[in-house]
C-alpha cells in the first residue's frame, strides 16, 4: 500500500464558471493521464462525459480522478459549482481530507463562493485558494485576492505572485524562494528575473506573508518580534501548521486554459494539504474510529453513478483499515451483506483495476452491489455508522405527467432510478391532486434530470408547474348546526342525526374534535364515525377543493334510531353538519407564504428588493458585507415557483437564494378568486 504520509484526497470547488474543471484538466495533463489539454467548451473534458453536461458546457455530478504527483498517490473529486447540482456537496467535502477552492480573477468572490466557502468550513477542512482565469481581459488579482481576507473572512498567504496580467500573464514569482517563474509553451516553467516594476510590491507583500505566518504562532511570533525575520525552515514548518489548524489559506494563481500554473498547484497541494493520517476521527452513531490502516476497514458511500456498460457504480472513500478485492462486507447502515469483486479506481468515465488493498483517503469505485446507497456505511466487521451530513433542502418542485395518457407508472419509474444517483432529489405523488412531483435544487436541476430519464429509459416526461398547496380555514364560527341523514328505501332505513358548534382556530393549533354528548343522545359506538365524516368533508375543502385547517368542533347533541343508525350513517350526518357549518360561517383562502434569503453583489440589491416586493413579498431586513447583500422576505410561495430563473437573469447568474415554509396566511380576495375560479374552471372540465 502507498505511503498514507504523502498520499492527497482533495475536492475542487468555487461557483459555477470559476473554471474547475478546467484546473481539473491541466492538474491531469501535467501528472500525465492526459496526453492533451481538453476544453469545457468543446466538450472534451475528462470529467465532463455526461451528454447533458457537454451540452451545457458544465459539471452536473463528481468527477473523480487518480493520479500520481512525485511518486504520491492523489485522488481529486471536482464538485459541481452550480447551485442547481451542488445541494450533495456535504457528502463530497466528507470524503475529501482537504478542499482547493478555485476563484474566477474576472468576478472575484461571488455570494456562491461565500456560501461554499462556509460549507467548507463548517466540515474544517484545511484549504488553498486558487485564483483562476488570469489571462482573460478583465482579470483583477487586486480584486480577487481582497476578496478572500473580506468577504471570505480567510487569512491569505500567497505564495505566487502574478507576472503581468490579462493577455501578458507570463509567469509568477515564487514568494517562498524569491524567484521568479516564467512560463513557455505547453506550460513548460523557466527560472527568470523579477521584473522591476513589482519587485517593491512582491517585497511588500512578502512581509505582509510572513506576518500573517508569524500570527497563527505564538511561538514564531515571539521569534519574528525578537529578530525581525523567520528563517526558510520556520517559515514552511509555520505555514503548514497554519494551513492544518484552518488559520491560514495559501494562495495560487493560474490560466488553465494556458496550463498555466498547473504545476504551482500540484506542488502546493503536496506540500502543504493533509494526508488521510491527519484526518481527524470519524464520528459515528455509537462512537469514534481513527483514520488509520491498522483500524477495522470502514467506507463511506458519497455517490453512486450509473453506468450503461457496467451498471450501478458505487463510489467510496475508504475512512480506516483497508479494502481489498473478493471481499465480503456488511453495509451497516441496512444489516445487508455485500460482495466485493473488483475495486476500481476512477478517471473521469474510465474504470481502471486497482492492483494492491487500498487504504485510508483512497477513492474507490465498487461495481454491482445490491443493497446499497448512497450515504451507506461498509465495514467489515463491527457496526460503525458514519453520520450522514446534512444537505441543502430542495428548493423547487414541479409535476410530472406522461407525454401519453396511462404513461404515469413508466414516468414515476423511470424518474425513481435517478434518486439512487442524485439524492438531492426527491420523488413523490401529491394525495390532493395526484401529480406525481419531482422536487431538487433548482429549475436547472428539475429540467436536466428529466432529460436524462428521457436519454436513458425512454420515459417521455412532461413538465409541470405544480399546484400551490392553498389550504381553507374558517374566519367566524357557526352555532347550533344540525346534520340530519335520513334515509328509507325499503327493508333497513338509515339514520344519523348530530348537532355541532364550529369555531376557528388560532394558525397552527390544527384540527380539534370535543365530545360533549350527554345521556347517550349519540350513542358512544357511533361518535368518532361523525368525527370521521367531518374530518373527509373537511379535506375535501370548500372554496377550492384545498383541505380545510385550524378549527374546533364539538359535537353536543343528536338523536339516534335503534335499528336504523350506523356507523356510515353517522358519518354522513358529520360530513353534512360540515358543510352546513362552512356555508353559515365565514370561510377564508390560505396561501403558503416562504421564509426566502436572497443574496446579491450590492449593486443589484436594488433590482431584487423592488422585484421581491412586486411578488407580495414583506421584505425583512437585509444585511450588507463586503460587497454581498443577504436580503430575507416573507414571500407567497405561488410567486416564487419560477424564482431561479428570473434571479439569474436579474443578476447575471451572481445571485443564489433558498427558502424554507413560514406559515400559511390569508390569500388576499382578489388572489383568491382567481385561484377558485381557476379550480372550478378544471372541476367543469
Amino acid at each position: 500500500m502507498a505511503d498514507l504520509k504523502n498520499q492527497r484526497t482533495y475536492a475542487l470547488v468555487g461557483h459555477g464558471g470559476s473554471g474547475k474543471t478546467s484546473v481539473a484538466e491541466m492538474l491531469l495533463f501535467n501528472a500525465g493521464v492526459v496526453n492533451r489539454l481538453g476544453k469545457v467548451e468543446d466538450g472534451n473534458t475528462v470529467l465532463d462525459y455526461e451528454p447533458e453536461e457537454i451540452k451545457r458546457r458544465g459539471s452536473t455530478q463528481p468527477g473523480f480522478a487518480g493520479y500520481k504527483w512525485k511518486k504520491n498517490d492523489h485522488f481529486l473529486i471536482d464538485a459541481p459549482g452550480d447551485s442547481n447540482f451542488s445541494g450533495d456537496l456535504s457528502y463530497t467535502l466528507t470524503a475529501a481530507d482537504g478542499a482547493v477552492m478555485v476563484i474566477d480573477a474576472v468576478d472575484g468572490v461571488k455570494p456562491l463562493t461565500r456560501k461554499v466557502w462556509a460549507q467548507v468550513q463548517a466540515m474544517g477542512l484545511p484549504s488553498m485558494i486558487v485564483i483562476n482565469k488570469m489571462d482573460r481581459d478583465r482579470a483583477d488579482f487586486d480584486m480577487a485576492f481582497n476578496g478572500i481576507s473580506e468577504a471570505l473572512g480567510a487569512r491569505p498567504v500567497l505564495l505566487y505572485y502574478p507576472i503581468g496580467a490579462k493577455e501578458d500573464f507570463k509567469g509568477v514569482v515564487d514568494m517562498l524562494s524569491g524567484k521568479a517563474l516564467l512560463f513557455g509553451e505547453d506550460g513548460a516553467v523557466s527560472e527568470g528575473e523579477i521584473p522591476g516594476d513589482i519587485a517593491e510590491e512582491v517585497e511588500t507583500l512578502r512581509e505582509t506573508m510572513i506576518e500573517n505566518i508569524a500570527e497563527s504562532d505564538e511561538d514564531l511570533m515571539e521569534k519574528y518580534f525578537e529578530d525581525g525575520e523567520l528563517s526558510p525552515e520556520d517559515i514552511t514548518k509555520g505555514l503548514k501548521a497554519g494551513v492544518a489548524s484552518g488559520e491560514l489559506v495559501p494562495v495560487v494563481v493560474s490560466s488553465a486554459l494556458n496550463n498555466q500554473g498547473g504545476q504551482m498547484i500540484l506542488d502546493t497541494v503536496q506540500s502543504l494539504m493533509p494526508s488521510p493520517l491527519d484526518h481527524k476521527a470519524w464520528e459515528g452513531e455509537d462512537g469514534e474510529l481513527a483514520s488509520s490502516p491498522d483500524e477495522p476497514l470502514a467506507c463511506f458511500v458519497f455517490k453512486t453513478l450509473a453506468d450503461p456498460f457496467a451498471g450501478q457504480l458505487t463510489i467510496v472513500r475508504v475512512l480506516s483499515g483497508e479494502i481489498k478485492p473478493d471481499s465480503h462486507l456488511l453495509n451497516a447502515s441496512n444489516g445487508e451483506k455485500e460482495r466485493v469483486g473488483q475495486l476500481l479506481l476512477t478517471t473521469g468515465k474510465e474504470q481502471a483495476q486497482a492492483k494492491t488493498a487500498m487504504g485510508p483517503g483512497s477513492i474507490v469505485t465498487l461495481a454491482k452491489l445490491k443493497n446499497t446507497s448512497t450515504g451507506d456505511t461498509l465495514v467489515e466487521k463491527g457496526d460503525f455508522k458514519l453520520n450522514k451530513p446534512e444537505m441543502a433542502p430542495q428548493l423547487i418542485t414541479f409535476a410530472l405527467a406522461p407525454a401519453e395518457k396511462g404513461e404515469e407508472d413508466k414516468v414515476y419509474a423511470a424518474v425513481a432510478k435517478l434518486l439512487d444517483e442524485d439524492v438531492t432529489l426527491t420523488l413523490s405523488r401529491d394525495e390532493e391532486s395526484g401529480d406525481i412531483l419531482l422536487s431538487g435544487m433548482g429549475q436547472n436541476h428539475i429540467e436536466i434530470s428529466v432529460e436524462k430519464a428521457k436519454r436513458r429509459y425512454k420515459a417521455d416526461i412532461v413538465l409541470k408547474t405544480p399546484k400551490v398547496p392553498y389550504r381553507e380555514t374558517f374566519k367566524s364560527g357557526a352555532k347550533e348546526v344540525q346534520g340530519r341523514h335520513k334515509k328509507q328505501s325499503g327493508g333497513r332505513g338509515q339514520f344519523g342525526d348530530c348537532w355541532i358548534h364550529v369555531e376557528p382556530r388560532m394558525s397552527g393549533e390544527g384540527y380539534e374534535f370535543a365530545d360533549q354528548i350527554v345521556g347517550g343522545a349519540i350513542p358512544r359506538q357511533f361518535i368518532p364515525a361523525v368525527d370521521k365524516g367531518i374530518q373527509e368533508s373537511a379535506a375535501r375543502g370548500v372554496l377550492a377543493g384545498y383541505p380545510v385547517i385550524d378549527f374546533k368542533v364539538t359535537l353536543y347533541d343528536g338523536s339516534y334510531h335503534n335499528v336504523d343508525s350506523s356507523e356510515m350513517a353517522f358519518k354522513v350526518a358529520g360530513s353534512l353538519a360540515f358543510k352546513k357549518a362552512a356555508e353559515k360561517a365565514q370561510m377564508a383562502l390560505l396561501e403558503p407564504v416562504m421564509l426566502v434569503t436572497v443574496a446579491v453583489p450590492d449593486s443589484f440589491m436594488g433590482d431584487v428588493i423592488g422585484d421581491l416586493s412586486s411578488r407580495r413579498g414583506k421584505v425583512l431586513g437585509s444585511d450588507s458585507q463586503a460587497g454581498i447583500t443577504e436580503v430575507k422576505a416573507h414571500v407567497p410561495m405561488a410567486e416564487m415557483l419560477k424564482y431561479a430563473p428570473d434571479l439569474n437573469s436579474m443578476t447575471g447568474g451572481q445571485g443564489t437564494f433558498f427558502m424554507e415554509f413560514a406559515s400559511y396566511e390569508e390569500c388576499p380576495p382578489q388572489e383568491a378568486q382567481k385561484v377558485i375560479a381557476a379550480n372550478k374552471k378544471a372541476d367543469d372540465e
